[in-house]
């Protein structure tokens, strides 16, 4: 569980960006960006008119375009503040951003098979472990705790949110790496405790 000297929500909600054109050819995003398709335009608002109602008056965003278009049309919709939050961003894909798996496993032969014996503490080449994106993630819910007005909505990516919700459940490395988060679907965390909302 999160240590009680930092400034972490109590409750929040967490969302995944909407849909992109490089999820549709299976690129890997990293730290790169590729615009919401109209179907990850129309999940963003789907989500927004999901919390409408709720008293949300911050939401803490990546400040990756994919995430930061989500937050806006949520935001906007709320009538709530837009915090931008680095720490958010998700894992970085350094060398390997902008491919498919195919392409990675031409030019880095190597890669899935070391990435599968380590996943956790396997960095991508010029980028990032999960390891490194953990303790990214702590920091994340420190700024976005002392930033927000009552419970906050994050909006990050899938891979950066799988630590931000081991952190928020203390969960163990095996099972935070087997999470989802489909782009649809807003995670109610209270007290360590999560429910889809």
């Amino acid at each position: 569980m999160i240590p009680q000297d930092r400034h972490v929500p109590e409750r929040l909600l967490l969302v995944r960006h909407g849909q992109t054109q490089w999820e549709r050819e299976h690129r890997l995003h990293g730290q790169l960006d590729s615009a919401l398709t109209e179907d990850g335009i129309r999940q963003a608002n789907v989500i927004a008119r999901r919390l409408h109602g709720r008293g949300i008056m911050t939401v803490c965003s990546s400040p990756l375009g994919r995430a930061m278009s989500t937050a806006r049309i949520i935001a906007d919709l709320l009538g709530a503040e837009l915090i931008e939050v680095p720490e958010l961003a998700d894992v970085h894909h350094g060398d390997l951003a902008g491919l498919t798996w195919d392409e990675v496993d031409q030019r880095f032969p190597a890669a899935r098979e070391e990435r599968a014996a380590n996943r956790y503490g396997w960095a991508f080449p010029g980028g990032e472990s999960y390891a490194q994106a953990r303790a990214r993630a702590r920091r994340a819910l420190s700024a976005c705790g002392w930033a927000a007005t009552g419970t906050p909505v994050i909006v990050t990516h899938e891979m950066i949110g799988r630590m931000v919700r081991a952190e928020l459940r203390g969960l163990d490395i095996g099972s935070a790496l087997g999470l989802r988060h489909p782009h649809d679907v807003v995670f109610d965390i209270d007290h360590g405790v999560e429910t889809i909302l």
